[in-house]
C-alpha cells in the first residue's frame, strides 16, 4: 500500500528515478501474491496458546487478511496469487517443542490439523472474494500439499532426513543442503524453496489450475 504511493513520489523527481520506479498503471497489472499462516500459527504457540486456543484464532487471522486484500483491491489490484499455509507440525520447532501424536510422515497430527483447518478457512474466503469482486482474479495455491509431500515421500523427490534441521545448536551447517528440506527448524532448504516453486509455478496445485506466467493475464470476472 505505502509502495504505491512512495514509488510514484520517488518517480515524479524524473532522471532515473522515473526509469527505475514503475509507472502507476503497472500496479494494476501486477500479480499480488500472499504466503501467510505459518507465522500467524506458530506466533500462537509460542505465546503459549494451546491447539484450541489457536484454532480458534484463525477466523481472526483470515478475517485480518481479507480487510488487507480489500485494501489492495482499493489501490487497483486485480490479480492475486494466494499460497495456503504449509505442514507447520512437521517442522522442527514444533516437534522439538511441543510433544504431539505423530502421524506416518514422523510429523505432529494436532499441529498439521491447525494448518488444514486455517487452509480450509482461508480457502472459504478467496471463494468469498471472488464473489465480492468478479472483476478481480484470485488463485489459491495448495502450497501445504507439496510441502507434506516433501516429508511423506522425500526420496520420492531427491531428499533425505526431512525431520532433521540442516543447521542449529550453533554448530556447522549439514554436508549437503541441497538434499536437506529444512534448514533450521523454521525455514526451508534452499533446494526445498526450488522444489515447492517449481511444483506450484506449473498450476497443477492452483484453483483454478492456471501456471504462475498466465496468473495476471487470465480472464476476469
Amino acid at each position: 500500500m505505502q509502495l504505491k504511493a512512495r514509488s510514484q513520489l520517488i518517480r515524479k523527481q524524473g532522471g532515473v528515478f522515473a526509469q527505475l520506479m514503475p509507472m502507476e498503471e503497472y500496479f494494476q497489472k501486477a500479480l499480488y501474491t500472499f504466503d501467510i499462516g505459518q507465522n500467524d500459527l506458530g506466533a500462537g504457540f509460542f505465546g503459549n496458546m494451546s491447539v484450541e486456543e489457536v484454532n480458534a484464532s484463525v477466523p481472526n487471522i483470515v478475517n485480518t487478511f481479507l480487510t488487507d486484500v480489500k485494501s489492495i483491491y482499493d489501490l487497483g489490484a486485480r490479480s492475486f496469487w494466494i499460497h495456503n499455509t504449509g505442514p507447520i507440525g512437521c517442522l522442527g520447532y514444533i516437534l522439538a517443542n511441543f510433544p504431539s501424536e505423530i502421524d506416518s510422515a514422523g510429523c505432529a497430527k494436532s499441529y498439521n490439523e491447525v494448518a488444514q483447518y486455517f487452509n480450509h478457512k482461508l480457502k472459504e474466503t478467496v471463494l468469498q472474494l471472488r464473489k465480492d469482486f468478479p472483476s478481480a482474479a484470485f488463485t489459491y495455491v495448495d502450497v501445504y500439499s507439496v510441502k507434506y509431500s516433501l516429508f511423506s515421500e522425500p526420496q520420492k523427490h531427491g531428499f533425505e532426513l526431512p525431520l532433521v534441521a540442516c543447521y542449529g545448536n550453533g554448530g556447522s551447517s549439514c554436508d549437503d543442503p541441497s538434499v536437506r528440506v529444512v534448514w533450521d527448524g523454521v525455514h526451508y532448504t534452499e533446494a526445498a524453496n526450488k522444489f515447492v516453486f517449481e511444483q506450484i509455478s506449473t498450476g497443477a496445485f492452483s484453483d483454478p489450475p492456471i501456471p504462475l506466467n498466465l496468473a495476471c493475464h487470465r480472464t476476469l470476472g
